[in-house]
């Protein structure tokens, strides 16, 4: 299934092809509104309209704004949080706190990709809660994780900006 940002196989062209016939290529995307440029050597890159774009962003902001609207309404945040398993299923693995604090993460990192646009914020958000719930799901990864530390060492942290 294509998405806005991911066009299906029949949607992409090569990098050679956009060198090759750039007219015809941008014409293409206008057409499609995105289209994928396939790169062997670099990352995949998508070709798009602006109006494209905008539109993606506007819809982005709308969909966080309501779901902001939403959890300061009791009944919405309970549908909220009784919809989250079905969007990910891996939540059974956290604890009503761990699903409350994943479920504002999430809404708060919503709002910063539309409003900020800080787009990755959304998937680290994604990608940190499943890995808790990977850790509770495993008695043994669970048990290492919760032992304490105790006085060890963990040598120099480094701090990255």
């Amino acid at each position: 299934m294509a998405t806005v940002y991911s066009p299906s196989d029949s949607e992409s062209v090569s990098f050679t092809d956009l060198s090759r016939n750039p007219k015809a290529v941008a014409a293409r995307a206008a057409a499609l509104g995105c289209l994928r440029v396939t790169h062997r050597d670099a990352p995949d890159m998508v070709l798009t309209t602006a109006v494209h774009a905008d539109r993606t962003e506007e819809n982005l902001t709308t969909a966080s704004r309501l779901f902001l609207a939403l959890m300061k309404q009791n009944d919405g945040a309970k549908s909220l949080l009784l919809a989250l398993p079905e969007v990910f299923p891996w939540v059974r693995h956290l604890n009503a706190e761990e699903v409350r604090e994943f479920t504002v993460e999430l809404l708060d990192a919503l709002s910063d990709a539309a409003e900020l646009g800080a787009r990755d914020a959304v998937h680290r958000a994604i990608v940190s809660w499943r890995a808790t719930a990977r850790i509770n799901a495993d008695p043994d990864q669970l048990r290492d994780a919760l032992r304490p530390l105790g006085n060890a060492n963990l040598g120099p942290v480094e701090v990255h900006e």
